[in-house]
């Protein structure tokens, strides 16, 4: 038995001393990685299957890995601005949804749409009815619907669609044979392409909820969208035609991009995932906030911001920047609120303004830098959006429309609660154990 327990130790230094190297050439912070390889030395068997299980990041893998499967590239992400572009923000379902079936019942060639949710009953019975009658007259249909968000509704509305002869796929959807269920590596974008001529993106799922005139209804939830008309909707409609080639692998035809003038808008598409090798998204909110020269305004639902984000922020406002974050005073989903206000102080302690917004939820993503910069679409500020989903963003240059959102800002703002370092730090001893034992799980709410 001498030579088994030898063995055993050998077997369990090894492991530890492999599982603790591996942290020290892939972990990207030192702290993780020190954590970590403290805990392979320490306890090496159960240290080493810890980490393999919970330390290394999978994700980025397994999404490349999914692609080449498919044989479907990721969006290419150009830096190319288009010029001419009209932009309009679209206020709550109110606005957005009348403006979409419009467009999908005015469609003569084609309607290319993908979303996150899609709701069967109330609106989303309208939206299933408009694209039944456009496959109908002939106008090629496609719609892709996330498999994770599919669920959020009942009943499904792929099903339904399917029956009425609208195209469905749904994006990595759940499976028994093989065994397979991804919480993560989910498709939030938001795209509706019509004809090439217009295009809808932002935070905006189909759904009920977001219809919020009438007080009664349970659950509102606020939320910009934005009809884009100029040729930026060619590149929309190749980010529809990439992922519909993932979900399905069928390659959409190429078509000749819409090139008339439409407005004074320059934009930029920018497509984000887990199988691009660098932190596009992040990249681009940095180098928006640190180009800041008067004022920096963020609105988002969920706020978990990198290291990055929170340096780039606090020197900001070191700089004599105004810096504004607007987030709802309830969430949605109140574990994402608690580990929110576990770090705040970061920011408080540098002059960065915190406001809660009351009720109803907001679900508005947006960042406004000085008079003529917006950013707009699917993203939000914490780990999830940033490394997990596959996001979009257009980044758009137009003084009028960011006066115009720089004045919904405003008004947010003004009905809001502003966040002090008292308030923070005035918590009770149950709230701030709480808040940050949901801030520890921060990287994987």
């Amino acid at each position: 038995m001498q030579w088994l327990n030898i063995a055993l130790a050998v077997l369990a230094t090894v492991a530890g001393f492999v599982a603790a190297g591996h942290a020290l050439l892939y972990k990207r912070r030192p702290q993780a990685a020190l954590g970590w390889i403290a805990v392979c030395l320490m306890l090496p068997i159960v240290g080493a299957l810890l980490y393999y299980l919970f330390g290394i990041n999978r994700v980025q893998a397994r999404a490349r890995l999914l692609r080449a499967g498919t044989s479907a590239k990721p969006p290419d992400n150009r830096s190319d601005w288009t010029h001419g572009n009209d932009v309009t923000a679209l206020h709550c379902g109110e606005e957005a949804y009348p403006a979409m079936l419009e467009a999908i019942r005015g469609a003569e060639k084609y309607v290319y749409l993908s979303t996150y949710i899609f709701g069967s009953g109330g609106i989303g019975a309208e939206f299933i009815d408009a694209l039944a009658d456009a496959a109908r007259r002939g106008v090629e249909v496609r719609v892709l619907i996330d498999g994770i968000g599919e669920l959020y509704t009942w009943p499904l509305a792929g099903p339904a669609l399917r029956r009425r002869g609208v195209r469905v796929a749904t994006f990595l959807p759940p499976t028994l044979i093989p065994p397979a269920v991804s919480i993560n590596l989910r498709n939030h974008r938001k795209i509706l392409v019509v004809d090439g001529d217009v295009g809808f993106t932002g935070g905006m799922n189909i759904a009920e909820r977001h219809l919020v005139a009438d007080a009664a209804r349970r659950h509102r939830v606020v939320d910009v969208h934005f009809r884009l008309i100029g040729p930026v909707v060619a590149r929309l409609e190749e980010i529809f035609a990439a992922d519909w080639l993932f979900a399905t692998r069928e390659k959409l035809p190429s078509r000749e991009s819409t090139r008339r003038i439409a407005g004074a808008a320059s934009c930029r598409v920018i497509a984000d995932g887990p199988d691009e090798p660098r932190d596009i998204l992040l990249g681009l909110l940095l180098r928006a906030i640190a180009s800041a020269q008067r004022r920096v305004a963020i609105m988002t639902p969920y706020f978990l911001p990198s290291p990055e984000l929170i340096g780039v922020l606090h020197a900001a406002a070191l700089r004599g920047i105004e810096v504004d974050v607007v987030l709802p005073a309830k969430n949605n989903l109140p574990y994402v609120h608690w580990a929110s206000r576990h770090m705040l102080w970061q920011l408080l302690v540098a002059d960065v303004r915190i406001h809660y917004q009351p009720a109803p939820f907001v679900h508005t993503k947006l960042l406004l830098v000085d008079d003529g910069t917006a950013i707009i679409g699917s993203w939000n500020i914490d780990p999830r959006s940033l490394r997990l989903n596959f996001e979009l963003a257009v980044e758009i240059h137009d003084r009028a429309l960011v006066a115009h959102l720089g004045d919904h800002f405003d008004s947010a703002r003004r009905r809001s609660t502003t966040v002090t370092l008292a308030d923070v730090d005035g918590r009770s001893l149950p709230e701030r154990l709480r808040d940050g034992a949901a801030w520890l799980l921060s990287p994987y709410l």
